[in-house]
């Protein structure tokens, strides 16, 4: 049995910042993953998409992110259990957490906070007849590897910003880009919108709207797609990747058998003091918890992760008074010149 002060549920961005703040308070941790590799979405789905409202960086990329967050928890040396899913989860008599993986790994635990993103993924499929026949032979639903597209034809169908995203990125490196769309008017943002309007105009991407894909041809790989127009009837486009991009339906999983209060696919909690479920000791963060005003980005599981590690050291040490020390007073343990005068600050802060 694995034992830790915080188990997470999640080892997305904002379960990844919490070793650090936990860290901060000698709190140790253990994370919990379905995935095979920490960094949740950023690492699964889009590694190579850039986020442009994490502060300090006015542009980084996913895969980017996740690789500073592992960097600034080294200190802390969490424990992980990466491709299995939380299951079942059972207090025990001592007022702990009992949490068992689908691969029935057992971890016990006082606190236990779940920062699993969404939950887990299923890419919303198109109603075409044939296109599970194309799944990984030229039909893809995530673009995790730009380069696969390298001097390739690529249709992409969608009006959301990960559509107008990677049409505007494989701009550069598919031999050519089609967007198909229903409709004439995009979802995304605005400035992405002109961007394509303007790289249609220089040639760049094959923009076709009032349209939808249809048909997929081909025999071992996909070749062609058919395409029904709303004025131009039936057009076939050869191609050597379709790449539907609809979004993904997020769904809670085992989670949502724990007896948590849930409001629309998320887990509500109180965002008056520490976000704490309806159970004591099981606390939600990131974008699977929800509340009013609730916004769903990194930024605020950043902010509900430190504010949550806080009412965890309370519940953990209720009879030891902590004062908030800030880190550039203290450092942290283990970078640069700050390890040993960090350890002081630290330990004297908690005791």
């Amino acid at each position: 049995m694995i034992k830790t002060d915080i188990l997470i549920i999640g080892a997305g961005p904002t379960g990844l910042f919490t070793v650090f703040e936990a860290g901060l308070l000698k709190l140790k941790t253990h994370l919990i993953d379905a995935l095979p590799q920490p960094g949740g979405q950023c690492s699964e789905i889009y590694p190579k998409k850039p986020i442009y409202d994490i502060p300090g960086f006015p542009e980084i990329l996913a895969g980017e992110l996740v690789d500073n967050l592992m960097e600034q928890i080294k200190p802390f040396n969490p424990g992980f259990t990466l491709g299995e899913r939380a299951e079942t989860i059972e207090k025990l008599e001592d007022d702990t957490f009992l949490v068992t993986t689908n691969k029935g790994t057992q971890h016990n635990a006082p606190v236990v906070a779940i920062a699993g993103g969404l939950g887990s993924f299923e890419p919303r499929k198109p109603p075409i007849p044939n296109i599970a026949d194309f799944e990984d032979k030229g039909v893809a639903y995530i673009i995790r590897d730009p380069e696969v597209y390298r001097d390739k034809r690529v249709v992409i169908a969608g009006g959301g910003d990960s559509a107008l995203d990677w049409s505007i990125f494989l701009a550069d490196v598919a031999s050519e880009v089609t967007l198909v769309h229903r409709r004439n008017e995009f979802r995304g943002a605005l400035d992405s919108v002109e961007r394509v309007a303007e790289l249609s105009k220089l040639g760049k991407v094959n923009l076709i709207t009032e349209a939808e894909v249809k048909e997929l041809k081909g025999d071992d790989h996909i070749t062609a797609v058919g395409i029904k127009h709303k004025t131009k009837g039936e057009i076939v486009l050869d191609t050597d990747y379709f790449i539907p991009l609809f979004g993904l339906s997020p769904k809670l999983g085992p989670i949502g058998d724990w007896g948590l209060e849930i409001e629309k696919n998320a887990i509500k909690v109180d965002n008056s003091y520490d976000y704490q479920t309806n159970i004591p000791g099981i606390y939600a963060i990131g974008d699977v918890n929800t509340y009013k005003g609730k916004l769903k980005l990194i930024l605020s599981g950043f902010h509900e992760a430190a504010i949550m590690c806080q009412s965890a050291y309370q519940r953990i040490f209720p009879d030891k008074k902590y004062v908030m020390k800030y880190t550039t007073v203290g450092g942290v343990e283990g970078f640069d010149g700050t390890k040993k005068e960090a350890k002081k600050e630290v330990v004297k802060a908690i005791n």
